[in-house]
């Protein structure tokens, strides 16, 4: 059996800034719009709130697991 000792590719230190900037975006957006969705009495602007928290919820975590990906 064969193991393979490919590294993982390292994210360079401008890069790592963008994606710590992305990430803080998300989450704070995620955070808004969970907060907005609170304040929302209208069924369907609650609805689209929602929505929008879950999307920038995955995207935080899409974000993440390639972060984590390249350490």
């Amino acid at each position: 059996m064969i193991h393979s000792t490919q590294q993982k590719p390292q994210l360079d230190a401008p890069n790592l800034k963008v994606l710590e900037d992305q990430l803080n975006y998300e989450s704070m957006m995620n955070k808004k719009m969970d907060q907005y969705a609170a304040y929302c009495r209208d069924p369907q602007l609650k609805s689209i709130c929602r929505q929008g928290a879950q999307r920038h919820k995955q995207n935080y975590n899409a974000l993440l697991t390639y972060l984590n990906s390249h350490q």
